[in-house]
């Protein structure tokens, strides 16, 4: 994937009685491509056409895209709502579903790329 320009796309997600937004941008490509080396990578490891979804991969990237939503309600609403751990996320994913989370955060990271052409 070769990705020009981004745009910030978001979705929400209900857990425990609570609503969080995973967002997907700029911020959260950079700590991925940190970590995976590109988002292109990472993608492939929490597809799940390989087989099982990289648990590792899966869980760093929607801790980074709910951390982000947070960071981004908290710059909004002058709030301090604490980020999420991994281990948070983990229990979040494992309930949830593992299928049903891969799908909307790929969904999330294609959406906010799909447009890369029109937005060079």
């Amino acid at each position: 994937m070769e990705t020009k320009n981004i745009e910030e796309k978001s979705s929400k997600v209900k857990y425990k009685d609570k609503e969080y937004t995973i967002v997907f941008n700029l911020n959260v490509m950079e700590e991925i491509q940190e970590e995976y080396g590109s988002v292109e990578k990472w993608g492939e490891l929490t597809d799940g056409k390989q087989g099982e979804p990289n648990a590792k991969a899966l869980i760093f990237g929607l801790t980074a895209m709910i951390n982000e939503g947070i960071d981004i309600e908290n710059d909004k609403n002058e709030t301090d709502i604490k980020p999420l751990s991994k281990r948070t996320v983990g229990r979040m994913l494992t309930e949830l579903g593992l299928k049903e989370m891969t799908n909307k955060l790929n969904d999330v990271v294609i959406e906010s790329t799909k447009n890369e052409e029109k937005n060079a």
